[in-house]
């Protein structure tokens, strides 16, 4: 009897894990994440080996502000149906087309010679942006409308192990195949890893959550509801720029700590070995447990308790960066450092993301998602883009850990008062209601 009821409990562990819709996100999370790989660290290794001078090399940076920028054109993918392709429904369809589009942006980076023409590198190089954050928003739209309320959490997890899979292994085929065939072909055979996200959404199909955001009237009105609409229903919500407000700072510390990370490991003189085994390899273990942990205590508290101590725990994570600049170099500091942040980093990465697909509206998935997710990160990239270095050499690594700290409270306070208030379950879209499970119940 034991043994059953430890197999069943191992089971019910693992079930929502299998499941069509979870299993799917891991497809999509793959298709997501390698363009962005191919724009940076690949792209950044092709420049330098190419002999382009590190000034020109740092400026492809500026290709990842597209997307920041993906919510001005997101209302396209809710409504505007395509020609044709539209029969299959109108996310299968987008999701084919920006796949299409994703294959000849990264096809046309691999065809130019970055020492013949760098500018048209850089052009090249923003359309693969251009193109990727609009493949980012067909697989964020799709992925919110397949999940069940109840398996946000799971598929957010499931989301973000595709993700990493994707970025890294995108990274690591580009640098195997450029190494014994040349660039060109380690780009296109890169192109592949947009495939993972069509098969999934043939497979699965239109999902049935989707609801038309047009009321099936001609003319100019429904072009411009389809703009307009998703800012309009978001801004109506009860409490909405309180909601808006934890978005745009719940992560300003945790950003602020995490660009500074190797200028710390630098300074307090550790090797490139100690680096890649501890920031890397430990960092990306401790990340995977805390995705895993993270959707089986989403099930378990709740949306709002398990989103709360996200917050604390990634506010928390920047004190032991502080404590390992003041030990100096040491390697369990690192090690626990480390460990420490991107478990916080792997469980936030879960339950605040599923958080913010549940307030979106079904029929503005693409556009609201599109809007919450650039600003759930403008604001920090802004603030440690301008001042993170100055406060680093103003208060010295200490101070300013404990500062990040600081900063990240008032976004777990903020979200605490949410939860008492009822606000959390008042702003809540659709998307975390219609279907089996209600995000709303369980975490008081």
């Amino acid at each position: 009897m034991t043994d059953m009821t430890t197999g069943a409990g191992w089971w019910g562990g693992v079930k929502p894990y299998v499941e069509k819709a979870p299993l799917a996100a891991l497809a999509l999370g793959i298709s997501s994440g390698f363009p962005y790989a191919m724009i940076g660290a690949t792209l950044t290794t092709r420049l330098a080996q190419d002999g382009i001078d590190k000034k020109t090399v740092t400026a492809f940076s500026l290709a990842f502000l597209v997307f920041n920028l993906k919510w001005l054109w997101a209302w396209v993918v809710d409504g505007v149906r395509l020609p044709l392709l539209g029969r299959l429904g109108q996310r299968v369809s987008w999701m084919i087309v920006a796949a299409i589009l994703v294959v000849a942006a990264v096809a046309n980076l691999a065809l130019i010679d970055p020492e013949a023409d760098i500018m048209a590198t850089a052009v090249a190089a923003i359309l693969v942006g251009v193109a990727g954050s609009t493949f980012d928003i067909v697989i964020d739209a799709y992925r919110i409308e397949i999940l069940e309320p109840r398996q946000l959490g799971v598929g957010s997890g499931m989301s973000q192990y595709g993700w990493r899979i994707g970025s890294a292994g995108a990274g690591a085929l580009a640098l195997v195949i450029a190494a014994r065939s040349g660039w060109e072909l380690a780009y296109l055979a890169c192109a592949s890893l947009a495939l993972p996200a069509v098969i999934a959404a043939l497979i699965v199909g239109e999902p049935k959550r989707h609801r038309e955001p047009s009321d099936g009237r001609r003319g100019p009105a429904p072009f411009f509801r389809a703009i307009w609409g998703p800012f309009v229903q978001f801004f109506a919500r009860e409490g909405a720029l309180i909601v808006l407000a934890f978005i745009l700072i719940h992560k300003i510390g945790d950003t602020l700590a995490n660009l500074t990370l190797r200028l710390l490991f630098d300074d307090l003189k550790f090797t490139n070995d100690e680096i890649a085994f501890y920031d890397v390899w430990i960092g990306f273990i401790a990340y995977l447990v805390g995705i895993f942990v993270g959707g089986a205590l989403y099930a378990k508290m709740g949306m709002k308790r398990s989103v709360l101590l996200a917050l604390i725990l990634m506010a928390l994570s920047n004190l032991s960066f502080a404590g390992l600049a003041a030990a100096g170099h040491s390697n369990i500091g690192m090690a626990s450092a480390i460990g420490f942040e991107n478990f916080a980093s792997g469980f936030g990465g879960v339950v605040v993301v599923a958080y913010f697909a549940a307030l979106t509206d079904l029929r503005f998935t693409a556009a609201q998602y599109a809007l919450i997710s650039a600003a759930s990160s403008v604001v920090g990239r802004f603030v440690t883009g301008t001042t993170a270095g100055g406060l680093v050499e103003a208060f010295g690594y200490v101070n300013f850990y404990l500062l990040t700290t600081v900063l990240a409270f008032p976004g777990v306070l903020l979200f605490w008062w949410m939860m008492r208030s009822g606000l959390v379950d008042r702003s809540i879209g659709d998307a975390g209601t219609a279907g089996e499970g209600d995000v709303r119940t369980g975490g008081d």
